[in-house]
């Protein structure tokens, strides 16, 4: 057997089944129980720090 056929093997089998349980552990591990106030913090980091308004940030611009 040459290398090309042996990598094509290995390719078309046992890599794709660890692709699969790679891709099903990364869903499980997002949606596990106790993870929506981690994303919820998450999704809200970038405006922890605004405190201006939006009318404050227009006047700004304007200045």
């Amino acid at each position: 057997m040459d290398m090309y056929s042996f990598l094509r093997e290995l390719a078309d089998s046992w890599v794709l089944v660890l692709l699969v349980l790679f891709f099903l552990g990364t869903v499980l591990f997002a949606y596990r129980p106790g993870s929506r106030q981690l994303h919820d913090d998450a999704a809200k980091s970038i405006f922890r720090h605004d405190d201006k308004g939006p009318q404050q940030a227009a006047k700004k611009e304007v200045e």
